[in-house]
């Protein structure tokens, strides 16, 4: 599972735009921005997703689902819950 934010926060890490993730991925750009513009979880087919989740992967970010631990030693970002 990816959020729109997790999304637009891997490609700011990565900096890189739309296009460049819709090409890492082997998506349309329409793809992307409509993944991006869910409300919370991101919604696309499940091979879309995929692809997306694994193109994000070989850039070199980790998702961090909520309450997990990084397995990974890098450098990174979370967003904290505010009660």
């Amino acid at each position: 599972m990816i959020t729109s934010a997790q999304m637009r926060a891997a490609r700011a890490l990565l900096r890189i735009e739309q296009r460049e993730l819709a090409g890492l991925a082997g998506l349309s750009v329409p793809t992307i921005q409509r993944m991006e513009a869910s409300p919370e979880v991101v919604r696309g087919n499940v091979e879309s997703l995929m692809k997306l989740v694994g193109a994000l992967r070989e850039a070199g970010i980790e998702l961090i689902d909520e309450g997990a631990v990084s397995q990974s030693g890098g450098r990174g970002v979370r967003l904290v819950s505010r009660p």
